[in-house]
């Protein structure tokens, strides 16, 4: 326990140093905004905005990332109680109940449940990452080369198995990032692998280049495939502090949707989506009486809430412990601290515990700056949501090619930019989901670095990994959830449960 509060006074002083308050200031106020504008979400913005990290300090950088992370599921909520559209796929659920209040004059209400359920979520989630931290991170130090190899395995079949859409895609997805992670020159051999003779692709695929277009290009194109249409509402917002009668409906769904979203975040694949969604469903077979929900519950809105932002924060469990990203925005989380030069997985806290504690207590600073962002200015997000796309993505557009090109001065990386985002909008249009290929892109090198190792120290024999038990078990579980998946009665009940 001493250890514990040790690590998180440590933790504080980082986060509370001038530089790294004002950057996570910086990334929860641009988390919030981009949560509130539709058409943007937290994985292009972080995909835009890491060349600009690259001039700042590790940590200082880290820091502000996962404010635009957390930031973010905010900001959606304000979208989906005012607008009707949820700024972010974790808001989807609060747009249901949210807006209905809304429309009943109680929007400041919704809106002041959803911030306080949050940020009581997010204390507990951060304490849960501070307590978890040091066990986990012991734990992932007696595994090799052979265990880390499975346990990648195992976040890829997870990543397959909570993936929307079609399983077999979701695969075919991971597939075409792990190959596209083998672009490049071999380390190991100097030989040129996947380069067709191209000299830019002898270093391999820029990782900003890959998740800029992927995400952020894409993502622009996609949006301007539909034709706005925003529901604003048009009543007054009301008191924003709910008062007795609205706490004793909201507190126990703000329990129940930590403890659940804590638990769901932190599985490979998921991150915050599953959470609000299982939360609901779980409130709404409490209830005494369930016809209320979809007409503007309270605990339609506090739960939720509460689990998404719970499960935003665990999220980061499996890549500081485990140096495993359990979804695209931790994907791009490594990615960001491989720039920086450090090796994600249980040696960022032993070699760099700044960073390690700096983040967790600055996730505590940050959802107490959110507080303060969210309730007194509800008004300019008010004013922000009548701005229209067709004047924002421009902007957008501009922003991502001067930025991929600060990185190395190529106008191959702006090309490149342009043609992924295109090849993003085509998988997007053809229901294949683009998040799934950047994890492959991601693990794709460490599995490939972890094999050859496990092979070298076991002579050429695949045995290793059943001969060793915790690969053996780690391989067994991927093989079960996999078989389970692919089950046509599974497969059906997983369409249906993602359609709803």
């Amino acid at each position: 326990m001493g250890d514990f509060f040790a690590n998180l006074s440590l933790g504080f002083g980082v986060a509370l140093s001038l530089q790294n308050l004002g950057l996570a200031f910086l990334g929860c106020l641009v988390g919030t905004l981009i949560g509130v504008l539709p058409g943007v979400g937290p994985i292009a913005t972080i995909a835009m905005l890491l060349p600009i990290t690259f001039g700042l300090d590790p940590t200082g950088a880290l820091i502000m990332l996962a404010g635009i992370y957390y930031g973010a599921q905010y900001g959606g909520s304000t979208t989906a109680i005012l607008v009707n559209i949820p700024g972010e796929a974790t808001s989807v659920v609060t747009a249901l109940d949210g807006h209905e209040m809304a429309k009943q004059g109680r929007a400041g209400v919704a809106l002041g449940i959803a911030a306080i359920g949050s940020f009581f979520a997010g204390t507990v989630a951060t304490l849960v990452i501070a307590a978890l931290g040091a066990p986990l991170t012991g734990l992932a130090l007696v595994f090799g080369p052979t265990e880390y190899f499975s346990l990648m395995v195992m976040g890829l079949v997870f990543a397959v198995v909570l993936a929307r859409g079609s399983i077999l895609k979701a695969i075919a997805m991971i597939l075409v990032g792990v190959l596209l992670s083998t672009v490049g020159t071999d380390l190991e051999t100097g030989e040129e692998r996947m380069t067709f003779g191209l000299p830019f692709l002898s270093d391999g695929i820029d990782f900003a280049v890959l998740a800029m277009g992927i995400f952020g290009i894409a993502e622009i194109m996609r949006n301007l495939d539909h034709t706005e249409h925003r529901d604003v509402v048009r009543q007054a917002i009301g008191r924003l502090l709910p008062n007795r009668d609205d706490f004793r409906q909201s507190y126990k769904p703000v329990v129940r949707g930590t403890i659940l979203g804590a638990i769901l975040g932190i599985l490979p694949g998921n991150g915050a989506v599953l959470g609000p969604f299982a939360s609901y469903t779980l409130e709404k077979k409490l209830a005494k009486d369930p016809r209320r929900f979809g007409r503007g519950a309270i605990e339609g809105v506090a739960g939720p809430e509460s689990a998404n932002n719970a499960g935003a924060q665990t999220s980061f469990i499996p890549l500081l412990t485990l140096g495993i990203p359990p979804n695209a925005v931790m994907a791009l989380m490594v990615g960001a601290m491989t720039i920086h030069g450090i090796i994600p997985g249980p040696q960022v806290m032993t070699k760099n515990p700044n960073l390690f504690w700096g983040m967790i207590a600055s996730m505590w600073v940050g959802n107490l700056m959110l507080l303060v962002i969210n309730l007194p200015m509800v008004g300019m997000w008010v004013r922000l949501l009548k701005v229209p796309y067709r004047l924002m993505f421009p902007a957008i557009l501009m922003f991502c090619a001067i930025g991929i090109y600060s990185i190395n001065s190529l106008p191959t990386d702006v090309m490149f930019i342009g043609l992924f985002g295109f090849v993003g909008y085509v998988l997007i249009k053809l229901g294949f989901e683009p998040a799934p290929m950047l994890l492959g892109f991601v693990l794709g090198k460490l599995m490939e670095e972890n094999l050859r190792r496990a092979l070298i120290i076991s002579r050429g024999s695949l045995e290793t990994f059943v001969n060793h038990p915790i690969s053996a078990g780690l391989l067994a579980v991927a093989a079960i959830l996999l078989v389970i998946a692919l089950l046509p009665s599974i497969r059906k009940g997983r369409d249906e449960v993602f359609t709803e």
